[in-house]
């Protein structure tokens, strides 16, 4: 019933605005040169940032091309050339990213990003808005979802969000693919290189290769590459081997994308878009456990043969097939979307599971999202666009054993949720935005018996063998939020929001560990976060700068603790807060430099008293800074600096810190970037990862404080590569 009711409110907005927007003319204005995606090369400049960051466009914070000028909630960028800068270091994308976004968590050095939340909750990830997550059973290997070589940007909008659903509770990572080059009929780039270890390189040799064709003919535009790698052994400062176990050591990574477009007249297109991505692990070393709390005591790889089927992403498909079209009714624009995901991921063989086994967790999306756009003018005064439309999606996630056991069913989700978001221009400097989504999620769950998980504390197996009668969960949601932002003084442009995201916590991990005999009569309930944020941003000449706070509320939470060794959730109310600073600054013509800040809290209520959240769920403060040096005009080098003062939130139980509550300690790294460019068309780039071989820890080793997983950071590495264009 409230699907109904909210369409029929939304023809009825959609029915009063038509009535009275204005002819649209068919070219484009000044300012809708300014958000329109194809535009954006323009704008993305190596002027001062000043100048133009706040031009530039971001499509994902409402489903429509705007000016980052008029969004009022936090949102990073990452421009193809900031991307490429931190590929050159690291082909990574937990690194790239951790390195680049405010507020999101350290990197992890490993195939996984757990632990990498953002503002301390659970961030949804998406390739051109195909979601990657898999909040039915979170692995957290979303990141790792493509090869950063074909994005052209990737936008990060901070906070809960409304306008897209389930899983999005601190925020969403949009990968933004390579559009066609349209200059030509025929053009690309072949791509050469090598990363090896300077401490004890032996073995550390990996290399690289890829290829890329862009070009239009008639009404035809294409993208089509593809790339091949492998890494090597990763070693730490003091030249060893680092643990394979969810390690980069070792990887065999394959690319393959294509984007094929097709302009039916000026106003309607096509567009079909196709990404695999592969990454495992085949190596000849196995993990030797550490001691965890003893710094000369990481754990490593050494020789020996790994059980199972090399770990990793054996594939992971992404497809769309999208039909965008301007004024196809009255003046409303629209863009429909059909999209597919198929994706297995593989963990390494334990005797976690009675009778040992290998972990595979399968999920297949297929989807449809309508959006609508219809702009409207009442006076002079008074101007915006109503965005709507309608997500539908289906889900089937599972984990079985590579051997055919089944750890946890079929989970078939379905997911309805019709939206709008209403953007108000009150002349032009205050912008107004509401929306409201509906979120409908259906899941069904068959019969299924669980299997025994290994009890670390006295070795034996607890859980197994319970008949669990299977049924239907079903889940409603109104998400309502609203921004406001001021734009009138360029020295400050303030702006407050209030928005609100829902999710299923983790079904999986609740279904594994099922102690009832009906799925109905287990604890899922799912969460809904409250996120209220100020923030500003502003330029003076040559520096620009920004900074938010914000405040993260949920009545019912989703934490996991560990007990007797296995990992259950914990629901309680949670409370989160922070706040992010970032300033950049052009020194010279040839100098820019910047930096960044960003600080989280959080704690969870239990019965008698309030305990902080873990180290998987809040990151230490993380201090980011960088300069650019353009000694001459073809050669470029940057130099990037990540660190932290720690975290140290919680006292030893028994003489013996749990999973999440490890003390972090400080610790200061540099990477290193340069490229130069020869006759236009050829670049060398090199990259050094830890240019001062810094030893320490990785933060999620130091929290989650238990012997397997206390590893290190890489040592000195060294990337170099080549490129020719043509």
């Amino acid at each position: 019933m409230k699907i109904y009711t909210l369409l029929l409110l939304l023809c009825f907005t959609v029915s009063s605005v038509s009535a009275q927007q204005v002819s649209k003319p068919n070219t484009k204005t000044e300012k809708d040169k300014k958000t329109d995606p194809q535009s954006q090369d323009s704008i993305l400049t190596d002027k001062p940032a000043a100048d133009n960051e706040l031009q530039e466009i971001v499509v994902s914070a409402s489903r429509k091309a705007e000016i980052l000028d008029e969004v009022p909630s936090s949102v990073t960028l990452l421009s193809k050339k900031q991307i490429q800068q931190q590929l050159s270091i690291s082909s990574n994308l937990s690194d790239i990213l951790g390195a680049s976004v405010p507020g999101l968590g350290f990197t992890t050095n490993r195939t996984q990003n757990l632990g990498q939340t953002l503002r301390g909750r659970r961030v949804l990830v998406m390739i051109d808005g195909i979601p990657q997550s898999t909040p039915l059973r979170d692995g957290a290997k979303d990141m790792r979802s493509l090869d950063p070589t074909v994005l052209e940007r990737v936008e990060v909008i901070k906070g809960a969000t409304a306008i897209y659903g389930n899983g999005a509770d601190g925020g969403l990572i949009n990968y933004i693919t390579k559009k066609a080059n349209t200059d030509k009929a025929i053009s690309g780039s072949t791509e050469a290189g090598t990363a090896f270890s300077l401490i004890k390189p032996k073995g550390t040799a990996g290399f690289f290769v890829s290829q890329l064709f862009s070009g239009k003919i008639k009404k035809f535009d294409y993208v089509v590459s593809g790339r091949y790698e492998e890494t090597g052994l990763y070693r730490d400062s003091k030249g060893r081997v680092l643990s394979p176990e969810y390690g980069m050591n070792d990887l065999r990574n394959w690319n393959a994308f294509a984007k094929i477009g097709y302009d039916i007249n000026t106003n309607n297109r096509l567009e079909l878009m196709y990404n695999y991505f592969q990454s495992t692990q085949r190596t000849d070393y196995i993990a030797k456990a550490g001691v965890y709390g003893n710094f000369d005591s990481p754990t490593t790889g050494i020789r020996g043969q790994r059980p199972g089927e090399p770990e990793g992403t054996p594939y992971n498909h992404n497809a769309s097939l999208s039909y965008t079209s301007e004024n196809l009714i009255g003046n409303t624009d629209v863009n429909a979307t059909l999209y597919f995901q198929d994706y297995l991921t593989l963990i390494n063989y334990s005797d976690f599971f009675e009778n040992n086994g290998q972990p595979a967790t399968q999920s297949k999306k297929l989807g449809f999202r309508l959006n609508l756009n219809t702009p409207y003018e009442f006076s002079s005064l008074i101007s915006g666009n109503l965005t709507y439309g309608l997500d539908i999606l289906s889900d089937i996630t599972d984990t079985h054993l590579t051997d055919g056991r089944l750890v946890i069913p079929e989970m078939n989700m379905t997911n309805l949720a019709p939206y709008f978001q209403l953007k108000n221009m009150f002349g032009p400097n205050l912008v107004l935005k509401t929306g409201l989504r509906l979120e409908n999620v259906n899941i069904d769950v068959p019969d299924y018996t669980t299997i025994g998980i290994r009890n670390y504390v006295n070795g034996t197996y607890v859980g197994g063998g319970i008949a669990v009668n299977g049924g239907a969960l079903d889940f409603d949601a109104l998400m309502f939020n609203a921004g406001l932002r001021y734009t009138k003084w360029a020295l400050f442009k303030p702006f407050v929001s209030f928005s609100q995201s829902f999710s299923v916590a983790d079904l999986g991990l609740v279904l594994r560990a099922a102690k009832e005999n009906t799925v109905s009569n287990t604890s899922i309930k799912a969460v809904t976060a409250n996120n209220y944020e100020f923030g500003f941003s502003g330029a003076l000449n040559k520096l620009s700068y920004e900074g938010a706070m914000y405040y993260s509320t949920s009545k019912l939470g989703a934490s996991y603790v560990y007990v007797d060794g296995n990992p259950q959730i914990s629901r309680s109310p949670e409370k989160i807060y922070g706040f992010e600073l970032s300033a950049k600054y052009r020194l010279h013509p040839k100098i820019d430099i910047g930096a960044n800040y960003s600080f989280t809290e959080g704690k969870r209520e239990l019965t008698d008293k309030k305990v902080y959240l873990g180290g998987d769920r809040i990151n230490p403060p993380k201090i980011a800074a960088y300069t650019v040096f353009r000694p001459l005009e073809d050669w470029s080098i940057f130099l990037q600096m990540t660190s932290t003062n720690g975290r140290d939130r919680f006292e030893p139980v028994n003489g013996a810190y749990t999973y999440g509550t490890g003390p972090i300690k400080s610790f200061t790294a540099f990477n290193l970037s340069s490229s130069y460019t020869l006759k236009e068309k050829s670049t060398i780039r090199l990259g050094v990862e830890n240019l001062f071989n810094r030893d320490y820890y990785t933060v999620i080793s130091q929290w989650q404080s238990n012997n397997m997983n206390y590893v290190k950071e890489n040592g000195t590495r060294i990337t170099i590569s080549f490129t020719q264009a043509f």
